[in-house]
């Protein structure tokens, strides 16, 4: 492992000169690695896509589902129950009322369930929320043996890198290999003490 000290930029323009300024303060071309981080949900860590195995704000909606779908369909069989003994003299009324209430009531309460606090589309471009990992950016990661890691911070910052984080991590031809986007940055300390 090796202490690696990253910056967010808002473009590979920006993040180049950084990069520049880095080597011409003397650190070397392989200690240095460029990439794009996406949104926050957008990195495929599933089969299927997304960060995870679920929406967390639809954490209530099975709970809910199965109450209302009870609820509900208890209701279709009471109204199948009415119309059976109203109109017909066979007991299929009853189960396809229950049934279409059970139906009915399990989207209702799946829908009841999710979080209305949320957008109907999110914004790729806000701040992720506490837990969501870091924001959409450029990242310029410097691999660093920790004797520069003062000043290489202070560089980062000068050129406008935002979020300076430090991490102990792999670095392997001039990448670094285990960087896990859905793992919120931690702040490089040297950074804000400048």
């Amino acid at each position: 492992m090796t202490l690696i000290i990253a910056a967010r930029f808002s473009t590979f323009d920006a993040a180049s000169q950084a990069a520049q300024r880095l080597m011409d303060a003397g650190v070397h071309e392989d200690a240095l690695h460029v990439f794009y981080v996406n949104p926050p949900g957008a990195h495929d860590s599933y089969p299927l896509g997304g960060d995870q195995a679920a929406d967390p704000g639809t954490r209530q909606a099975p709970g809910k589902a199965w109450g209302t779908a009870a609820l509900l369909g208890a209701v279709g069989a009471v109204v199948g129950g009415v119309i059976v003994s109203a109109f017909a003299e066979s007991f299929i009324p009853v189960l396809a009322g229950a049934g279409v209430g059970a139906y009915v009531g399990s989207l209702a309460g799946a829908m009841r369930g999710m979080d209305r606090r949320r957008a109907s589309v999110q914004d790729a471009h806000r701040p992720p929320l506490k837990g969501e990992g870091r924001p959409a950016g450029v990242l310029l990661a410097v691999n660093t043996q920790g004797e520069r890691e003062r000043e290489i911070a202070r560089i980062l910052v000068e050129a406008g890198g935002q979020e300076v984080e430090r991490a102990q991590g792999r670095w392997r031809a001039g990448k670094w290999e285990d960087f896990d986007p859905t793992r919120p940055p931690v702040p490089e300390p040297t950074a804000t003490q400048q």
